[in-house]
């Protein structure tokens, strides 16, 4: 499909991916065509959308707003409401884009707004629905205990271990499979600069005022390595990082498959909260996605953990999952919630580009917009009348039906990590393949990132000039 515009496409290629997330577009800025397959949004003396899809045309004009820096956003909304006819489809998020939905909650809050006067203005500006404006108030209210006792000097740690037992079809995370002879070789590589990189971090942040308040330790697939490796990890960033400070400690066990008594043990040695991941309970739906462990394996590894002493577990499930439905999806949630683990996280399913499943998928293989907000709007039914709360709330480019990923807790056990790295709310300080670290100036808001590489063979080969950031985090963290 070919886009005329005369300005910054990004807003507006955004909302047109609401309505066609899967179409590559090419984008002119050159005079625009009234054509078939084609769409126009351009702000001359006027704002004008033109819009050629599904065998129908529609033009529609508005005067340019007093303010000229609402053009955007109201160009934006002019685009939705006319593709919105065309198509008949209407998201329930409104042109409301952004992956952070909850900052714009807490901006108006600040600014003394009521719920209702919240709502106005967000329904108005962005023609978001009352259904999820309350996932954003909810989530709001859910973090905002985590977000007051967070102290300035306090930062995450974020360790990154980027391997896995198999590669699921909807993943673009950079991962390995371990069933790949070059990736299991690289394993004990990577531990030594893992390792190595953790002990340079330690040295820098023992020269400051700083503090851990939260280990995060994700991948890939933590638990794929195996549970020496692992232990050798975790002990050398508690050898090097004063973690005494620490008040949540989590390891993505994730894959049901990679869990076993002895990693585990490692585990329990140093944290307070993992996730089991069974995505669905349905044997069917697994093999689709390409995970090779079955519900009986996620059920096992559950008891095991709970038989360990483990107190605080999550469980991540994915809506709109193919050869999934309604009904298949509402088992899922009901299984887990049956199991009551302290946190269940909801995502939706995203088709992105650098994913196995993106190759040859057609919009009418996936699940119908109507039937994904039904299992959306029932797992938020269903896990409030279990006593749930939204505690974190993000979303994503290309996610189907332009819906939510949730995480939801029992009382007293939201997420922190999640919660302040989703707000933004606290500095990141990350090892490992892939990770970034993210430094917040505390007058100022802004946001400095550092990236490594994301490729283990990389992060190996290439490790003294990955590092040599290092001395940039030092000046910058005043030692």
């Amino acid at each position: 499909m070919t886009v005329y515009i005369n300005g910054s496409k990004y807003e507006i290629e955004a909302v047109i991916k609401l309505f066609f997330p899967l179409l590559r577009f090419d984008f002119r800025e050159e005079e625009p065509k009234y054509v078939p397959d084609s769409i126009t949004a351009v702000c001359t003396d006027k704002l004008r959308v033109y819009a050629n899809v599904c065998d129908r045309e529609i033009s529609r004009e508005e005067e340019l707003p007093a303010d000229a820096a609402d053009n955007e956003i109201t160009l934006c909304r002019l685009l939705f409401t006319v593709l919105s006819e065309l198509t008949g489809v209407t998201p329930a998020w409104g042109c409301l884009t952004g992956i952070r939905p909850v900052k714009k909650i807490n901006t108006l809050a600040a600014q003394g707004m009521t719920r209702d006067e919240m709502y106005e203005y967000l329904h108005r500006k962005y023609l978001v629905s009352e259904k999820k404006f309350g996932v954003m108030y909810d989530t709001a209210q859910g973090q905002s205990h985590a977000l007051d006792t967070l102290s300035p000097r306090s930062f995450s740690l974020y360790i990154s271990i980027p391997f896995c037992p198999s590669r699921c079809s909807y993943c673009s995370f950079v991962s390995h499979s371990v069933t790949s002879k070059g990736a299991r070789d690289l394993i004990p590589q990577y531990t030594d600069m893992l390792c190595r990189e953790l002990r340079e971090l330690g040295n820098i942040i023992a020269d400051t005022d700083m503090y851990c308040d939260t280990v995060y330790i994700g991948g890939g697939t933590p638990t794929a390595i195996d549970a020496p490796l692992l232990s050798r990890i975790m002990d050398t960033a508690a050898q090097y990082i004063d973690l005494s400070r620490v008040r949540e400690y989590t390891v993505e066990a994730g894959r049901p498959d990679t869990i076993t008594r002895e990693k585990l043990s490692a585990i329990k040695r140093h944290a307070t909260r993992i996730s089991i991941n069974p995505q669905t309970l349905s044997d069917k739906v697994l093999s689709a996605i390409g995970r090779i462990h079955s519900t009986e394996q996620f059920y096992k590894a559950f008891a095991l953990a709970r038989d360990m002493g483990f107190d605080c577990i999550n469980t991540d499930t994915i809506a709109g999952l193919p050869a999934d439905d309604k009904d298949g999806f509402r088992r899922t949630i009901d299984g887990l919630i049956e199991l009551a683990p302290e946190n269940i996280t909801v995502h939706t399913l995203t088709v992105k580009r650098s994913a196995r499943l993106f190759e040859g998928t057609q919009r009418s293989d996936l699940t119908a917009d109507n039937d994904l907000s039904a299992m959306v709007d029932y797992a938020a039914d269903a896990l409030s009348a279990a006593h749930y709360q939204p505690y974190y709330l993000y979303r994503q480019k290309n996610t189907i039906g332009n819906l939510e990923n949730v995480g939801y807790s029992r009382p007293g056990y939201e997420g922190l990590y999640n919660i302040y790295i989703m707000e933004e709310a606290q500095n990141i300080l990350s090892c490992g393949a892939g990770a970034s670290t993210k430094l917040i100036d505390p007058a100022s808001g802004k946001i400095t990132r550092f990236f490594n590489y994301k490729y283990p063979y990389e992060y190996i080969g290439r490790y003294d000039k990955m590092t040599a950031y290092k001395a940039q985090l030092r000046d910058m963290l005043g030692v």
